[in-house]
């Protein structure tokens, strides 16, 4: 419907041309004392031709505008294919699409070669950067003193920023190395839990977590992320009380925390890009990328992520662990 009022409001001055015509032959024949059946056949004859024409052109026009419709939610790329050209204007048209789209393919060329100067850029600083991260560490681990064990808390910190910043940059690359094998899931929490050891000892948090014995297909190396990111958030946020790592069901891996929780308004946001919410704000270390990196990571890997809290109460995040089937090696 909408395409008949866009054509005949297109072809009305035609329309309103062939009745004005009409009009002019009738008054003329009135003013000779005509008869004007003399007039009305030929007009007939002529409408009647002349419908036949216009429901011709409708009928190719609602065809090439259909058609139109469907290469338009097609790529720029497959846009170059579209139908051969009816009129003048119409060649037209496709020649200021090709301008377009060569113009766009240009941008694009730029733009992509921007960004992966910038992922170059990026990767070689945070791979240099971990070289005097080391070197501090290695100088702190020499002295045993309240101010030592601050500073290496600190640098480890930095060294969680640093793979963030990794991470993020490998999410949307091509050569992405995920490796899906089968995994001891202890095998990859544990060595997480050891990273955060001097944390929990800092902050007088309790640990309960106990042997899972639980294989998954996944790849080892993200998945840890995932579990670091979350042990991290749980000991952001949370003064007192105690951390927990169990298997909820066979497949969700669920770590829990006594923390300050996370508002009702904030919690179906958080994993959301830069979202860090009123608790976030608050603490004024939030990035709001970490959830966000976890939910991504989570579906290139084939599983969810979740999350419930009770303000003042404590945050539990869901891993689960079910997915399709994958084959690894």
């Amino acid at each position: 419907m909408d395409f008949l009022r866009s054509y005949i409001r297109q072809h009305r001055f035609v329309l309103i041309s062939y009745l004005l015509f009409f009009v002019i032959f009738t008054l003329t024949f009135l003013l000779y004392r005509l008869p004007l059946v003399a007039v009305f056949y030929p007009f007939l004859l002529c409408f009647l031709i002349g419908a036949g024409f216009v429901i011709y052109d409708y009928s190719r026009a609602l065809k090439h505008h259909k058609r139109l419709g469907k290469i338009e939610k097609l790529s720029a790329d497959i846009l170059a294919g579209e139908p051969p050209a009816t009129g003048i204007l119409e060649a037209d048209y496709q020649d200021l699409i090709q301008l377009l789209l060569e113009e766009q393919k240009e941008l694009k060329s730029a733009a992509n070669h921007r960004y992966n100067d910038m992922v170059d850029y990026y990767t070689v600083w945070a791979h240099q950067i971990k070289t005097p991260i080391a070197s501090m560490r290695l100088h702190l681990q020499n002295e045993d003193s309240p101010l030592s064990r601050r500073l290496i808390s600190d640098l480890f910190r930095i060294e969680q920023y640093v793979e963030m910043v990794l991470m993020f940059l490998r999410l949307d690359s091509e050569t992405t190395d995920y490796v899906f094998r089968k995994q001891d899931l202890d095998a990859i929490i544990r060595p997480s839990i050891r990273k955060f050891s001097g944390e929990f000892i800092e902050q007088k948090i309790t640990l309960i977590y106990e042997p899972i014995h639980f294989d998954v297909v996944t790849d080892e190396k993200w998945l840890s992320f995932v579990i670091e990111q979350v042990l991290s958030n749980a000991l952001k946020y949370t003064k007192q009380g105690h951390i927990a790592i169990k298997l909820e069901r066979p497949d969700c891996l669920c770590i829990e925390d006594t923390g300050i929780g996370i508002l009702p308004e904030d919690l179906p946001r958080i994993f959301e890009k830069g979202y860090t919410g009123y608790n976030g704000r608050e603490n004024r270390r939030a990035s709001g990328i970490g959830l966000y990196l976890c939910k991504r990571i989570c579906e290139n890997l084939g599983i969810s992520i979740s999350a419930e809290s009770v303000p003042d109460k404590g945050t539990t995040i869901r891993i689960d662990l079910k997915q399709k089937k994958i084959e690894y090696e």
